[in-house]
């Protein structure tokens, strides 16, 4: 009943959060701003990710019904968060991502479909992001961020730290790996004139960092505070069953 009670007050307050008229500041990598040359090769590093996801989710998540209830739960905690927009510079934007917290239950490659459906359903209904994009885009919040949380919680695990302070650095560090990749995606299809690739990335991520930082430590305070908020009210046996489970198996 506990753990109904929590999806639904969730569920709520997403359609809530949708329904609420608010003005488009800014997207993802807008559709149209990569050329197609860029947009085809993120596409190609990006869908043998997705495919493995998909594999990971029938084999490990949809069996079991409390794993369903909360890979949907971290579903709708990734498009909330990534559906808020802080404008950052031309051409993108600055949000939390909130794939750390769902990479820490099921581990990176389901997370990359979920975070694949948010960017998805962003693109065709608040037209954050595009679908020319959409590989792009998907690497480097859905791959790359969902990994490298991954890896920072591993790490954090294997120091012996809180599973909190692992929680809070996963969420913190893989949103910033995001918009660093992002940067460098940007960079490779504008370099500077003067300093190539590297120098346009830097520039990149400097104006990022301006509101990517203080949004990363926030998301990593929210990722602790909802996970605690599992273990505590939703049931010990949905955490250790699906988290703990699944990262003591690898």
């Amino acid at each position: 009943m506990a753990r109904r009670k929590l999806f639904f007050l969730f569920t709520l307050w997403v359609f809530q959060f949708l329904l609420v008229p608010r003005p488009a500041l800014a997207m993802h990598i807008m559709e149209g701003f990569l050329p197609a040359r860029w947009c085809l090769f993120w596409y190609a590093v990006y869908l043998p990710f997705l495919l493995v996801g998909l594999l990971a989710i029938k084999k490990r998540v949809l069996p079991d019904p409390s794993s369903k209830i909360l890979l949907g739960f971290a579903g709708a905690f990734v498009f909330v968060l990534s559906a808020l927009k802080l404008p950052s510079v031309t051409g993108s934007s600055s949000h939390p991502t909130g794939v750390g917290l769902g990479t820490v239950f099921f581990g990176p490659f389901p997370m990359v479909v979920v975070g694949s459906i948010a960017l998805l359903f962003q693109a065709l209904l608040l037209a954050h992001g595009g679908i020319t994009t959409l590989g792009a885009n998907a690497f480097s919040m859905a791959v790359v961020g969902a990994f490298g949380a991954y890896g920072v919680y591993r790490w954090a695990q294997r120091w012996h730290a809180s599973p909190q302070v692992g929680v809070f650095l996963a969420a913190a560090i893989g949103d910033l790996l995001t918009y660093l990749v992002t940067s460098f995606q940007l960079a490779l299809a504008f370099p500077a004139s003067q300093g190539g690739v590297l120098a346009s990335a830097g520039r990149f991520f400097g104006i990022f960092a301006i509101t990517q930082v203080p949004l990363a430590i926030g998301e990593g305070i929210l990722a602790v505070l909802v996970f605690s908020f599992l273990r505590n009210y939703a049931g010990e046996s949905i955490f250790y069953s699906v988290g703990e489970a699944w990262s003591h198996e690898r």
